[in-house]
């Protein structure tokens, strides 16, 4: 018996080398916006700060008690029940999804203003809850369960004691199965962000970021058809569809010295016969594409298919293609104006979020959040809570997700969603600067038909 050769740290050690570099002058993004008065961000950073207590009840009480995709039934009630014992009516099972929370607070506006250019702006503030399997949250979505509601209920508290506080609406969403699936899409297609302009939230990492490469992922299928026979007997009378599989393996394998650096393909042959002695009649294989660009995505995807077909045509299997078992995930497309007024709130709590291009693109996973941003003006920041060399999706950041670094980076960073909604709401400029980098960079994308 040989045992797995240990991988070589050494690129890590390069990016790790590298990042160090970049960080010595990397220069934050600076905010041209005055935001909301210092008086009122003032009162309402005071609020989330009479919030520690709730907030680490949270952090630790999802951590305690992981729940999975579209399980988080006790995470979802705990929320929806922190939100009533604050006074704020919350609806649980909203949008099509039992574990789906939504709350709002503000108001519409006039019907004058509803009917012009000055309709009251309305900005959502999400949270996630569900964990991994086995390995809990290890992506600390308990800390950012925290965030978005410490944000909200802050502000709500705001506007309980001044009414006049702040103009619009702020709507709550409490966002399940982001973990492999695609929760905020399926939403979104139950009309959640219909009526609101712009959407913030923040997840955990192993730094402050103010923004990040989330790549697009789509999840793909593939399935062979071919003949059964006895594998020594009549050979020739079969049609191998696992060797359709395994050609279609090597074949993404090969694929990859084509792609753009960043594009991502992982696959497993979940299928593939039972018995040596019979040859396989099915086989499938299931993958995940991840791209930069909604576009790189879309070529991925078509030359996937052409790998599938041709391994098919090779063998003389039967194939099938069946994409997005889930709802396709874009890439986060970053509201640069939005953003640095996340900047500016962090620099409040003492942190010193770094731009994009500090950490390598090639380290880069990807969020349902994406569907978010290329539909309304969004931002997905990172928070710091744990060492700079802990990976996301491992122990040692579940780990992470329940400590005193988790518990203030729940606070700080539900002070800098509070924050960053209340300068959107208050500041005509800074609203009128992030519709109009939303419309520069394509407006929105009709994401539930982007593929078809």
């Amino acid at each position: 018996m040989t045992s797995a050769t240990n991988p070589s740290p050494a690129y890590l050690n390069q990016l790790d080398a590298e990042t160090g570099r970049r960080m010595e002058t990397a220069q934050a993004p600076v905010s041209p916006f005055a935001g909301a008065s210092a008086e009122l961000s003032a009162a309402v950073e005071a609020q989330v700060d009479a919030l520690a207590a709730d907030l680490n009840d949270v952090v630790h009480t999802l951590h305690g008690d992981p729940e999975t995709a579209y399980e988080e039934h006790r995470s979802a009630a705990f929320l929806v029940d922190l939100l009533r014992r604050h006074g704020i009516k919350a609806e649980l099972g909203a949008h099509g999804l039992p574990t789906a929370v939504r709350a709002e607070i503000g108001t519409a506006g006039s019907a004058a203003e509803e009917a012009g250019a000055d309709r009251a702006p309305a900005i959502a503030i999400l949270s996630e809850y569900d964990a991994l399997p086995e390995v809990g949250h290890a992506c600390g979505h308990n800390v950012i369960a925290a965030t978005g509601a410490g944000a909200f209920i802050a502000l709500a508290k705001t506007l309980e004691e001044n009414p006049e506080a702040f103009p619009g609406r702020v709507v709550f969403l409490g966002t399940p199965a982001e973990e492999g699936h695609s929760g905020k899409e399926v939403m979104a297609r139950n009309g959640a962000f219909d009526d609101v302009d712009a959407a913030v939230m923040v997840h955990p990492y192993a730094m402050d970021l103010a923004e990040q490469v989330w790549l697009g992922r789509r999840l793909l299928t593939v399935t062979f058809s071919g003949v059964a026979a006895h594998a020594s007997a009549q050979p020739f009378m079969g049609r191998n569809a696992m060797d359709a599989a395994a050609l279609a393996y090597s074949a993404i394998g090969l694929l990859r010295q084509q792609l753009p650096p960043v594009d991502r393909v992982h696959a497993i042959i979940t299928e593939g016969g039972r018995r040596p002695s019979v040859i396989p009649e099915k086989a499938v294989l299931k993958l995940y594409a991840r791209s930069k660009y909604p576009e790189t995505l879309k070529d991925l995807s078509a030359r996937l298919e052409d790998v599938a077909r041709g391994a098919a045509l090779m063998t003389g299997t039967g194939v099938t293609i069946d994409w997005d078992e889930h709802p396709p995930s874009l890439p986060v497309r970053t509201n640069s104006a939005l953003t640095g007024r996340w900047v500016s709130a962090q620099q409040r709590r003492g942190r010193s979020p770094l731009p994009a291009g500090v950490v390598s693109e090639t380290i880069a996973a990807s969020t349902d959040f994406g569907n978010v941003s290329y539909r309304i003006p969004g931002i997905h920041p990172l928070i710091g809570i744990a060492p700079v060399d802990v990976a996301l999706h491992t122990r040692a950041f579940a780990e992470a997700a329940g400590s005193p670094a988790a518990e203030s980076g729940a606070l700080d960073g539900a002070a800098g969603l509070a924050l960053t909604a209340l300068d959107y709401l208050c500041d005509p400029e800074l609203r009128r600067a992030v519709a109009e980098e939303f419309a520069a960079a394509g407006g929105p994308v009709d994401v539930a038909r982007y593929f078809d």
